[in-house]
């Protein structure tokens, strides 16, 4: 029989690749972070799939647009792949914080559609992020929360105390995943 399908759900700044302030506007400016595309591999190896689940309020600040967003993820697909995983799928919030819509962090709309679309379930899933936000979220959701202390995750993880499992980078969090399987 075979083994059951796993799901990995990421963030991607500050988890996959370097956060900025001022917002990663082009595929110039995306840049993996140590390990991250290795830990995606080995994940997809051991038989995860993986999705990413982001807020781009950048294009609903004008900063960039769906078709940057489109190259910057290519990109980011293109590396994960030559480092030998891939991504069964990117889900992004385009709006504002101001826009109150349903699908940004930490609303589930984007993890509904995961689930709509891929059929990733949502209860015990590992949400892997570096903010309070996705935190908030993958409680909502019933998912497993998992932080690490890349991009804002220092901050985040002093601010949640012992309530949520914390790793260093995306790197320790898929040792720590795929350790669980080990005999």
């Amino acid at each position: 029989m075979p083994d059951a399908p796993r799901f990995v759900i990421l963030d991607r700044d500050g988890v996959i690749n370097h956060d900025s302030a001022a917002f990663i506007k082009s595929p110039a400016e995306w840049r993996p972070l140590k390990g991250s595309l290795e830990a995606i591999a080995a994940l997809v190896e051991a038989g995860f799939q993986v999705a990413v689940v982001t807020n781009q309020s950048g294009i609903g600040r004008g900063l960039l647009s769906e078709a940057m967003l489109s190259r910057i993820h290519a990109k980011m697909r293109t590396a994960i792949e030559r480092a030998g995983g891939r991504l069964a799928g990117i889900y992004h919030c385009p709006h504002a914080p101001e826009a109150r819509c349903d699908c940004r962090k930490p609303a589930p709309g984007l993890l509904r559609r995961l689930l709509r679309e891929l059929g990733f379930p949502l209860a015990g899933t590992p949400l892997i992020g570096d903010k309070a936000t996705d935190v908030v979220l993958a409680e909502r959701v019933g998912a497993r929360p998992i932080l690490v202390r890349t991009g804002c995750g220092t901050d985040a993880a002093a601010q949640l105390g012992d309530s949520v499992e914390v790793y260093a980078d995306l790197a320790g969090a898929a040792r720590a995943l795929l350790s669980e399987d080990a005999p």
